[in-house]
């Protein structure tokens, strides 16, 4: 039996269940707090924000299921005759407390049109506050298990996608580390429908085997107030791209989607320090050259 709209709907909807329930297990404090909305042209969906835990300031993990007008800027690179769209995902942001402790984003989602095109998109990337060798490893080999599983050629591809989606053109620099992307994922004389399906469903839930072993490792360590100066620096380059260049926050604003789920990506708290420069040798400076390293990689 061939999926539908409903079926990647409640697949969604579990997932964010699972996320959310294995975030609340690590914070050990907090819940999440849920708004359900409407949307103004048909559909809604859930949003969930944890807040002053013990590990995570402030996150997010929202599902949604909406359909409406076909924005003019999709129908450019999808069908000129397009005038309706139908889409759902789960997407997530969460900033930790700790400065040790990576900010992380996931976006699994499907798409399709009035006129008859489909696709799934998503990914999953990490921007540490401080590079570390040791994660940066094991977080792309959690992505790389998992791509391997349904096609060789995915690591590599969807690596080398995030590594130039996730990039702050103006800093010259990357986002954080990287991690998998991929997008416009159609059935084609090699893979199904379903085969990209099985695949999103595998990424989604891919993020907590990547991240809860980070969080943990890292939670507890001790930070200095440099180190949150620090903190707040690199999340004001996280809002910078997300405000910038994030397409997800383009079609949320221009599809007339619900403000405070789109911008739920936001920390409560970063800072711009004007022509802040890294004290040379410090780990600040090491990070921040590691992170024009990779642009040049």
């Amino acid at each position: 039996m061939s999926i539908t709209r409903n079926n990647i709907s409640d697949f969604m909807k579990t997932l964010q269940d699972e996320i959310c329930n294995g975030l609340e297990l690590e914070d050990g404090g907090q819940k999440f707090q849920e708004d359900v909305w409407t949307h103004e042209t048909g559909g809604g969906g859930r949003s969930r924000v944890i807040q002053h835990g013990n590990v995570f300031e402030k996150g997010g993990v929202n599902f949604s299921a909406v359909e409406g007008e076909m924005p003019e800027f999709m129908k450019e690179r999808v069908n000129p005759n397009a005038k309706t769209f139908f889409a759902t995902g789960v997407s997530l942001v969460i900033h930790p407390e700790n400065p040790m402790v990576p900010i992380v984003h996931m976006n699994v989602r499907y798409f399709e049109t009035d006129t008859g095109e489909s696709w799934f998109g998503g990914g999953i990337d990490l921007t540490p506050i401080y590079v570390s060798e040791e994660q940066t490893l094991f977080f792309h080999a959690k992505m790389k298990e998992t791509c391997d599983q349904f096609d060789p050629t995915y690591y590599p591809k969807f690596k080398v996608w995030a590594d130039e989606y996730f990039f702050n053109k103006h800093r010259k620099e990357t986002r954080g580390i990287g991690g998998i992307f991929f997008d416009y994922l159609k059935p084609d004389e090699n893979k199904t429908k379903e085969d990209y399906f099985e695949f999103v469903k595998a990424v989604g839930r891919t993020f907590l085997k990547a991240y809860r072993p980070i969080v943990e490792a890292n939670k507890d360590k001790a930070y200095t107030e440099q180190n949150k100066k620090w903190q707040l620096i690199r999340r004001g380059r996280y809002v910078e791209f997300n405000l910038v260049y994030d397409r997800g926050t383009r079609f949320g604003l221009e599809t007339g989607g619900r403000i405070e789920s789109i911008l739920m990506s936001l920390p409560e708290h970063a800072s711009w320090v004007y022509n802040y420069v890294p004290e040379p040798g410090s780990e600040e400076e090491k990070t921040q050259r590691a992170l024009r390293a990779m642009d040049e990689g």
